[in-house]
C-alpha cells in the first residue's frame, strides 16, 4: 500500500472509530489533514504567479462525503456551497489555523438536489451535478447526460426543486453523456463580459478539436471556444475580479498518468466566435499533492490578495482523495 493509500485510510480509521453516523443526516462529521507542501518532499512555495498558502485532505465516516465537483465561496470567505457529481449539495465553513493557513471544515450538511419536479435522484443519471455559480439571488448548476443548465433560487436552494433553465448555446448532440458543462461561472459586472454566464465543456469538441463554450447572458452572448492541448479537459473555472478567465484543467488516464493545469485567459478575448487561449500559470503531476482536481473558484481575501481554492473529486475511491488546496496570486494589472 503507498503511503498516500495508508494515509487516507488511517485517516477513514480514525473518523469511522469517532462515530459512524446515518448517511442522510443533515450534519457531516469531518476529519482534515493539513497540507503544508504542494511538491511532495519539497519547500517550495512559489510556482510563478502563485505561492502555495497550504490545503487539506477530507474524510467522512458519512457515505456521501466525496465526489466533489464545484465550489463556490460566500462574500465572507468563509462559508462555501458545493455540489457532488451524486445529486447533493454540501454547504459549510472553512477554518483557519493561528498563521491563517487551511485548519479543517466545520458545519458541512449534505442534502439531496432536486430537479425541476422536486425530485431527487442518487447516482449520475439525471443528477450529474458538474458546475456551479453564485448570481445574485440565484444559483446555477450545470449537469452532464441529461445536459442542462438549472436555476435554484438563494436563499432555499436546498429545500427548493430548480425553479428554470438556462438554455445553453451549445447543441446538446455535441456534448457526450460524460464530457458535458464542467464548468459555469459568472463574469464580473465590472469587466468585458458585464456579469455575463459562461460556461465550458469538459470535452464537447468543435470541427477544429476545440472546446465548445458558450456565453449565455449580457451583451456578449454567444458561442466560442477554448483550444485544447493534449489530453487534459476542463474541470471547471472562475472569474477574476479584473475579468480574466482562470480555467481548471485535468489529465487523468492509466497511459500518462495524473495530472492538473491552471490557466489564465485574458477576459478581453472572450466574445462570440473566438478561439481563446491562456497564460499557464501551474502544472501539477504525480509528484505533486493533486488528484481527480475537479473544482475551482477565486476570490479576493480582506488584504485585497486574490485566492484560489481547488478541490479534488475522490470519485469514492479507497485510492483517491478528496483535497482542498489554496494558492495566493501575485495581481497583475487588469486586462484592457
Amino acid at each position: 500500500m503507498t503511503g498516500k493509500r495508508v494515509r487516507r485510510a488511517a485517516l477513514i480509521a480514525f473518523c469511522v472509530a469517532a462515530g459512524a453516523c446515518p448517511a442522510w443526516a443533515g450534519d457531516v462529521p469531518v476529519i482534515s489533514r493539513q497540507i503544508s507542501d504542494f511538491r511532495i518532499g519539497s519547500s517550495q512555495t512559489t510556482f510563478g504567479s502563485l505561492e502555495f498558502l497550504g490545503g487539506l485532505e477530507m474524510v467522512s465516516s458519512r457515505a456521501l462525503f466525496g465526489s466533489l465537483s464545484a465550489i463556490r465561496f460566500r462574500p465572507d470567505q468563509k462559508h462555501f456551497v458545493m455540489v457532488l457529481d451524486t445529486g447533493q449539495w454540501l454547504t459549510g465553513s472553512v477554518e483557519r489555523d493561528i498563521k491563517g493557513r487551511l485548519s479543517g471544515l466545520a458545519d458541512v450538511e449534505i442534502t439531496p438536489m432536486k430537479n425541476s419536479a422536486g425530485r431527487s435522484f442518487e447516482g449520475k443519471g439525471h443528477m450529474d451535478a458538474e458546475g456551479l455559480a453564485l448570481d445574485g439571488d440565484r444559483i446555477l448548476v450545470s449537469f452532464e447526460q441529461d445536459h442542462r443548465v438549472d436555476v435554484y433560487p438563494d436563499p432555499g436552494f436546498a429545500q427548493s426543486g430548480a425553479i428554470g433553465t438556462l438554455p445553453i448555446l451549445i447543441p446538446r448532440k455535441m456534448l457526450s453523456d460524460n464530457r458535458g458543462i464542467e464548468t459555469i461561472t459568472v463574469a464580473p459586472a465590472s469587466g468585458p463580459l458585464k456579469g455575463g454566464v459562461v460556461i465550458v465543456s469538459e470535452r464537447g469538441l468543435d470541427n477544429d478539436g476545440n472546446r465548445l463554450a458558450a456565453i449565455l447572458s449580457g451583451p456578449l452572448k454567444g458561442q466560442f471556444a477554448v483550444a485544447r492541448d493534449g489530453s487534459f479537459d476542463v474541470t471547471d473555472g472562475a472569474f477574476l475580479p479584473n475579468g480574466d478567465l482562470l480555467l481548471l484543467e485535468r489529465r487523468f488516464n492509466m497511459a500518462e498518468g495524473i495530472g492538473m493545469r491552471l490557466r489564465r485567459v485574458k477576459g478581453a478575448d472572450i466574445k462570440p466566435g473566438a478561439v481563446v487561449d491562456g497564460d499557464l500559470l501551474l502544472e501539477g503531476n504525480f509528484n505533486s499533492q493533486i488528484d481527480n482536481m475537479e473544482g475551482l473558484d477565486a476570490f479576493q481575501a480582506a488584504d485585497g490578495t486574490t485566492h484560489i481554492i481547488l478541490v479534488s473529486d475522490d470519485n469514492h475511491s479507497l485510492l483517491q482523495r478528496n483535497l482542498m488546496l489554496e494558492f495566493r496570486l501575485a495581481e497583475r494589472p487588469a486586462s484592457n
